[in-house]
């Protein structure tokens, strides 16, 4: 039996804060940590985290130097074998979400990274875009959807952590050096599924993703695996596809 470290990250969060953290209490596998790093809120969102405080592991609210200060400040705390974040405008639909993700790791204990899909919802519910991790592909800047990824513990340890000097596509990071560097062993399940809010820092508009596009091609240039505009421009074709087909 392994134990699962799940992080949320939030600031400012209230409206949606409450539906993470009870898909994360409602999930059938026991053997959870919860850790929750919030950005020293200034609406109610503190109150709400203290209002759980008895079933969430460790809440932290301080001031950080943006999400990925804060998503290290959960790594080093984590005292799970697997480490998955939920940020907090996601949630799990499902409550046997990390019975699964425990069951892939159990299954395979050679692999050191699991994914799965996410699904894009609007404020009804409403499917919008579905992001199939099985479909990733680095040579064109796509990652496997990083609200879907399960890592154990160790790669961190042994790999390194979030580059914070990226301010928005530092997860892109992290996995194109576990999975294309240094050639980490994992597994696609189609049944580990994340639902989440659009809006997030790298899709809230087309400024958004110009900054991301400009990261990912400094980070692959930084690895000495360049990627050129026309690489990423085919992107562009996979996400209008997410869009018409889900």
């Amino acid at each position: 039996m392994v134990k699962i470290s799940i992080i949320t990250v939030c600031y400012n969060s209230s409206k949606t804060i409450e539906r993470t953290i009870n898909s994360v209490l409602k999930q059938k596998n026991k053997n959870i940590e919860y850790i929750i790093i919030d950005g020293a809120s200034t609406d109610s969102t503190v109150s709400i985290l203290n209002k759980y405080q008895n079933n969430i592991s460790k809440i932290i609210s301080e001031k950080d130097d943006g999400i990925y200060d804060a998503l290290n400040k959960g790594v080093q705390l984590a005292k799970g074998d697997i480490i998955g974040f939920l940020h907090a405008d996601d949630f799990y639909p499902s409550n046997n979400i990390l019975s699964t993700v425990e069951d892939v790791f159990m299954d395979n204990e050679e692999i050191n990274l699991a994914f799965g899909d996410v699904v894009f919802v609007n404020n009804e519910g409403g499917i919008i875009r579905y992001y199939s991790g099985k479909k990733f592909n680095f040579d064109i800047g796509i990652m496997p959807p990083h609200p879907s990824v399960f890592i154990k513990k160790k790669c961190y340890d042994k790999f390194g952590y979030f580059n914070t000097k990226y301010k928005i596509a530092s997860d892109y990071d992290l996995l194109f050096r576990f999975m294309s560097l240094h050639k980490l062993q994992y597994e696609y399940s189609k049944d580990i599924i994340v639902h989440m809010a659009l809006g997030g820092v790298s899709n809230k508009n087309i400024l958004s993703s110009i900054n991301l596009n400009k990261e990912i091609y400094k980070i692959h240039k930084s690895h000495n695996y360049p990627i050129s505009i026309l690489d990423l421009l085919h992107k562009i074709s996979v996400r209008i596809k997410e869009l018409l087909f889900h």
